[in-house]
């Protein structure tokens, strides 16, 4: 009985210190949980005031480029020729025009498609190509100190961008319009007062933003890609750029529409440093054989049949 006792009141005794410990935290109740907003993109800045668009540069028909003339050497094609590879500025994040494929990791799209083209005419093989992948304020400078032969990114012929590199005749006609959220009461340009609409920096679709409604708030980010993740993250109300993009950030995500007519023409070049005019007349000389052959029209039903039917390529207009 004594030991019995004695065990007893040993048992008592831990019983008494377990209980005696502070309880452990509560529970969080998940009606009153405080949740940390997501991060901005990096690099994303936003615009606290209107900030005005910048003059232009009037230079006649910007999309005016020089004819091909059967040319097939040059300094500048004897050069890629030696090197034995084109070096082609795109991203990986303009869905459609050029991304990488999430199960291959190769880049593909209308873009990629049409660098491969060129490629093939310098080299017959498609595949000489090594690309650079540059955010599209990237674009002019790359050309600029060569460390691209050629940017194929969406990019927008217009006067001031000439002032700096050299176009192609246009390869595909576009024009900006706007994405929203089903059911966001947003239809158009018109209804971006006082709303924050995200564009990618270097872009005329920034700079068209600004002059068509300048009481939006911008947010800029250094891709689209990067709009469509903050789109998805509820920090912006609208995303504005050309609607062959947009279309490309829609198929991405049911639960976006493009809304509005378009409010600009823009004309897609093939961007060239300045001077290599032997590299330009033969790069369009490459886009007169693939508006003659059908090559464009192959390359567009197969990237970009979710705009519509095919309106054909834009016809070349030559300054010479």
């Amino acid at each position: 009985m004594r030991v019995a006792a004695g065990g007893f009141a040993a048992w008592t005794a831990l019983a008494g210190c377990a209980t005696s410990e502070p309880p452990g935290p509560a529970a969080a109740d998940p009606t009153t949980a405080v949740y940390a907003e997501p991060p901005l993109p990096d690099g994303a800045t936003t615009e606290t005031a209107p900030v005005p668009a910048p003059a232009t540069t009037d230079c006649g028909d910007p999309t005016a480029s020089l004819r091909p003339d059967g040319i097939t050497e040059g300094p500048t094609l004897d050069a890629i020729r030696a090197r034995g590879r084109l070096i082609v500025g795109l991203d990986w994040g303009s869905n459609l025009f050029s991304f990488r494929d999430p199960v291959t990791g190769i880049l593909n799209g209308f873009d990629v498609d049409i660098a491969k083209e060129i490629a093939f005419d310098l080299f017959g093989d498609r595949e000489r190509v090594e690309y650079r992948i540059l955010n599209s304020a990237d674009r002019l400078a790359a050309l600029e100190n060569n460390l691209t032969d050629i940017v194929a990114k969406t990019m927008t012929i217009t006067c001031d961008r000439r002032q700096r590199v050299t176009f192609s005749t246009g390869y595909y006609a576009t024009g900006q319009r706007v994405l929203v959220v089903h059911g966001s009461g947003i239809d158009g340009i018109a209804d971006l007062a006082d709303r924050s609409v995200c564009v990618a920096a270097g872009t005329t679709s920034q700079q068209r933003v600004r002059t068509e409604q300048p009481a939006a708030r911008l947010l800029t980010v250094p891709t689209w890609a990067d709009c469509l993740v903050a789109m998805q993250q509820g920090q912006v109300d609208a995303i504005s750029t050309d609607d062959s993009i947009l279309a490309g950030l829609a198929a991405q995500d049911p639960y976006l529409e493009i809304v509005g007519a378009r409010f600009s023409n823009e004309l897609y070049g093939i961007g060239i440093h300045k001077g290599n005019d032997d590299l330009v007349r033969f790069v369009n000389r490459t886009l007169e054989r693939i508006r003659a052959d059908g090559t464009w029209n192959r390359i567009y039903n197969r990237w970009l049949s979710v705009l519509g039917p095919s309106p054909g390529p834009p016809p070349a207009r030559y300054e010479d």
